[in-house]
């Protein structure tokens, strides 16, 4: 989930499942997500072919004995979202004589320089399932295939707008969209009690309230409790915070067309200057891994991804019962909802000898329905994860679930998409550089906004 961040791999440090990733960090991975290196090329190939009539994952030509087979490349090279990926894909092979399906991993920090040096070496992958941060990028390298007419309707029929546009480039479908990510507010309940507040924050002005009303330092200054927690742990947590509320003052870091930054606007000042002042006056101290202070009750609030939730019970056990969540507060009461939401999506090389076999198998395992819900969804809520299709995961999660995952829920429908355009990866970062400039004084607010407008416009437009 990197990011991101997704429980094995978003928007934590590897991968927005929990893992490391564009969300997070992994529970003892996750989303870290964006730091993207060349140091691992090799990939874990299948143990075995998943099934009978698969002794090896060669490409057959399709006559009885000899199936096609489709290699699916992901980051889910680890615990629970191997496992759970791997079930439906058991099944399918069981099922199906013709094609077969093999996985392969890498972890997430490798996945974007796999896909491209793969490609280059002509040795890509059927089937690959990016970070949709990245889908501008893989268009325009000519890894991805356009989805077909028929699927592509078939996505923006069954999925909410910002699932189906984290899946588009330029308005053309490339791919279904599987992990999704949206961001809201996490709160300790305790925090806040013992400081008097009896909710949490709807309005940036309650927020700013709460958060130094409940922060905490010693006679010598040292942060005991952050009343909201920024971080500088990667760029999806430190990005996708200020994403988030830049979304919620109706502001967006990229235009329209893709071409230029928008965060140098009203909207993305009233955000920097909120930042400035909550780490100013002591209520954030963006050093602190914001990961592990939350679930030890050293922060009172802070923003982050859905994934979240099914580490933190892991990790607080009965002090759990404290974690609320809430919709991101907005600039001033009454406003229209809005917040960050990253994701993943499957997609079909455009290198791949067996496209119309690699989209059937995709149609199979996100928009075929068992029991109410697809495969895809079923595997991500098995992982306290979400996927954008809002009726599958109200199905699955029903009235017994962990009801801190229905703001989530709820966000799908009002949720942005970070922008994909060609240079966003790189666009990412370098917000993230000024964002932690500014938290450490070495920028102003205005600095900030300047240095980035610069530096993000030089890149998205050499990127087209």
């Amino acid at each position: 989930m990197t990011p991101p961040p997704l429980p094995d791999g978003p928007d934590g440090p590897d991968g927005p499942d929990g893992l490391d990733g564009p969300d997070g960090p992994e529970p003892a991975p996750r989303t870290g997500r964006d730091r993207l290196s060349r140091r691992r090329f090799a990939l874990a190939l299948p143990s075995a072919l998943l099934a009978a009539g698969c002794a090896a994952p060669h490409q057959g030509t399709g006559r009885p004995g000899d199936p096609i087979v489709l290699t699916l490349l992901s980051h889910y090279a680890s615990g629970e979202l191997k496992k759970a990926l791997q079930g439906p894909v058991d099944q399918w092979n069981a099922t199906h004589d013709r094609v077969k399906v093999a996985t392969k991993a890498v972890e997430f920090t490798d996945l974007l320089t796999t896909f491209m040096v793969r490609q280059a070496a002509g040795q890509g992958t059927d089937i690959l399932h990016p970070y949709c941060l990245w889908n501008g990028q893989l268009a325009r390298a000519g890894v991805l295939r356009p989805a077909p007419p028929e699927h592509a309707k078939e996505i923006r029929r069954g999925y909410g707008e910002a699932a189906a546009g984290a899946a588009s480039v330029a308005g053309e479908v490339y791919g279904y969209p599987t992990e999704m990510q949206t961001y809201a507010l996490y709160y300790n309940r305790r925090l806040l009690r013992e400081a008097g507040v009896q909710g949490p924050p709807r309005t940036w002005r309650e927020l700013e309230d709460t958060a130094y009303r409940t922060a905490r330092q010693d006679r010598y200054g040292n942060t005991l409790v952050q009343g909201f927690g920024l971080s500088d742990f990667d760029d999806s947590t430190t990005v996708g915070q200020t994403l988030a509320l830049l979304n919620a003052a109706g502001g967006r870091f990229v235009s329209a067309d893709g071409r230029s930054t928008a965060i140098d606007s009203p909207a993305g000042r009233a955000v920097f200057d909120l930042e400035h002042r909550l780490v100013a006056k002591g209520a954030s101290a963006p050093g602190v891994n914001v990961y592990k202070a939350f679930a030890s009750g050293q922060v009172a609030m802070v923003i982050s991804a859905g994934w979240w939730t099914t580490n933190l019970k892991g990790l607080m056990g009965r002090d759990y019962r404290d974690v609320g969540v809430a919709p991101v507060p907005l600039p001033a009461a009454g406003g229209e909802r809005a917040t960050l939401s990253t994701g993943f999506m499957l997609g079909v090389n455009a290198a791949s000898e067996h496209p119309q076999e690699a989209w059937e198998f995709l149609r199979w395992l996100n928009a075929e329905k068992v029991n109410g819900a697809t495969r895809m969804s079923a595997l991500q809520a098995s992982v306290g994860s979400l996927t954008g299709r809002a009726d599958d995961m109200r199905t699955l999660l029903g009235a017994g679930g962990d009801p801190n995952l229905h703001p989530f829920l709820d966000a799908l429908a009002y949720a942005v998409p970070e922008p994909n355009v060609p240079g966003a990866q790189q666009a990412k970062s370098l917000l993230r550089k000024n964002i932690e400039a500014l938290w450490t004084g070495q920028q102003t607010v205005d600095e900030a906004l300047r240095t980035t407008r610069r530096q993000v416009d030089q890149e998205v437009s050499r990127s087209w």
